[in-house]
């Protein structure tokens, strides 16, 4: 109807309508803008410089040159060096000597770091651009330090250089399932059975895990019964727990069910996976074994899960030299690739504690050479910490959010 309309109102006029291209009409353009009520106007910025720097330094050069003061500028005799310019300032290879004494080194930091002409470039840079100009000794390293502690910078730049602190390990259990880790596997593809989420439990000691399929809307008393049912009445209470903060683990439910139990409860850092590695591990592994059962033997993935528990638990573990079974129970469980008859070895009595403590000492030897092993290897891209306990400290967690141990993709997808 409005074409129309406007069809009707050109009919009564005598011309002739020619496209233009939207590429050439410019006019069209300005004509079509939102009239400024103020004009644009250009501010500039004005340079404010200290015209009485170079008296300050020819001042503090005197005072710094005195006998009481020259040990201070750790010349070590190149003062000897310092030929004064036209303007009667010393410099050293005609660069100014900043002295030490009255504080200009910091005047010319400020300057060259925090002006609005500069907006905190890196330590290289405010030295590629001083050292031409001054020089007093350890100027480099000075820069650096300058740098290193401006609380701009450490707010607002990316972080590039090694994290701060070497790799620190929790203790090597005594014995078995005495301290565990746990975590969820959540956001599954739903089941028949409703089962979405998957609790891995873990021993730290033989390593040997329970693969339990739960329902995401499972609450914290359910979990407790299913903890009673699957770990604790197979295995007793364990002395400590490993977990991340996910809020089933921080609700009073489960700290007081673990307290009445006399469990200690040690929870990760936030956005610090790498805190309960052996899970985290584990779970990549368990995904991995889920994925192939179901593309190889179809249907869901919590038919398979049984027995991939123990398919995991029967296979070799580097860290401990054997298979989480044998750690377990003292040899592998029988399966169709592997069997022995019952008769072929039997111990009783003092030879079977005898030989279950030599296995917890030969595991827990294994277990200490792969974490020397490990922390090895971590330590070689870590520094170590340069603060102490009670000192202030920025805590940056924008280099750990982006840490995510699935991408946008189902987990079970290939």
């Amino acid at each position: 109807m409005r074409q129309r309309r406007w069809v009707e109102l050109l009919n009564d006029y005598d011309c002739e309508i020619k496209y233009h291209p939207g590429k050439a009409n410019v006019v069209a353009d300005a004509l079509s803008r939102k009239e400024r009520i103020k004009p644009i106007r250009v501010r500039a910025l004005e340079m404010i410089i200290q015209t009485d720097l170079s008296l300050r330094i020819r001042a503090a050069q005197k005072e710094a040159l005195k006998e009481r003061n020259i040990e201070e500028e750790y010349l070590r005799g190149m003062e000897k060096q310092l030929i004064p310019n036209e303007e009667e300032t010393l410099c050293f290879e005609k660069r100014i000597w900043v002295p030490l004494f009255g504080g200009l080194r910091k005047v010319i930091f400020d300057e060259a770091h925090k002006s609005r002409y500069s907006i905190h470039p890196g330590a290289d840079k405010i030295y590629q651009d001083l050292k031409d100009y001054y020089w007093w000794p350890r100027m480099k390293g000075d820069v650096a330090v300058y740098v290193s502690k401006c609380l701009t910078c450490a707010k607002v730049k990316a972080e590039y250089q090694k994290p701060s602190g070497l790799l620190q390990q929790p203790e090597i259990p005594k014995w078995k399932w005495e301290q565990i880790s746990m975590d969820f596997i959540t956001k599954l593809p739903r089941t028949p059975r409703g089962h979405n989420t998957i609790w891995v439990i873990v021993d730290r000691l033989t390593k040997s895990a329970y693969f339990l399929p739960i329902r995401g809307k499972d609450n914290t008393s359910k979990l407790a019964e299913i903890y009673m049912r699957e770990i604790v009445t197979r295995h007793g209470v364990p002395l400590s727990i490993i977990s991340d903060r996910d809020g089933r683990f921080l609700s009073r439910i489960w700290q007081s069910f673990q307290e009445a139990f006399g469990s200690q409860l040690n929870l990760s850092t936030a956005f610090h996976p790498q805190t309960d590695g052996q899970s985290e591990r584990m779970i990549q592994t368990l995904e991995d074994m889920l994925r192939a059962c179901v593309m190889d033997l179809g249907g869901s993935w919590d038919k398979h899960l049984p027995l991939v528990e123990f398919s995991y638990n029967n296979s070799y573990h580097t860290s401990i030299g054997a298979a989480p079974f044998e750690a377990l129970y003292g040899r592998k469980c029988r399966s169709p690739l592997c069997w022995s008859d019952a008769g072929d070895r039997q111990l009783v009595g003092p030879d079977v504690v005898q030989e279950t403590t030599d296995k917890i000492a030969q595991i827990r030897d294994r277990i200490k050479a792969a974490r020397d092993r490990q922390k090895c290897y971590a330590d070689r891209r870590r520094k170590p910490l340069e603060f102490e306990v009670g000192d202030m400290v920025l805590l940056k967690v924008s280099p750990w959010k982006g840490v995510a141990r699935f991408g946008k993709r189902g987990k079970l997808n290939t």
